[in-house]
């Protein structure tokens, strides 16, 4: 679900800036300039959104530790692994759903986009 709203997000972000991707491009930019500028906000775009997940998880962990439930209190663990796999699979989804996004924009002719309005 997260990837999707980044792929729309990314979208949006192509259209908004038709312009200026036009404009980068008659200056000389290559479409692999185009191409890694928006896989890289799309990857920045999932893993904040990964860090405030693992900070939610990790608060939650700590609210949770030591309540009791059933006469025993619990006790949570948040491993470093699963912190380190959270990173991970949130670059990967943003990668992953930004390719579609960022392949558009490198792909649009410089003279439309400088028309477009």
């Amino acid at each position: 679900v997260g990837g999707i709203g980044i792929m729309n997000i990314m979208l949006v972000s192509v259209t908004e800036r038709t312009r200026e991707i036009g404009l980068r491009k008659a200056i000389g930019a290559q479409r692999q300039d185009i191409l890694l500028q928006f896989l890289t906000e799309a990857t920045v775009v999932s893993v904040l959104g990964g860090a405030i997940g693992v900070a939610l998880g990790i608060m939650g962990s700590r609210f949770l530790s030591g309540v009791e439930f059933g006469g025993q209190a619990l006790q949570t663990l948040v491993a470093p692994d699963a912190i380190v796999l959270a990173f991970a699979v949130s670059a990967a989804i943003g990668l992953f759903f930004g390719i579609y996004p960022a392949m558009r924009a490198a792909r649009l002719n410089p003279i439309d986009a400088l028309r477009y309005e």
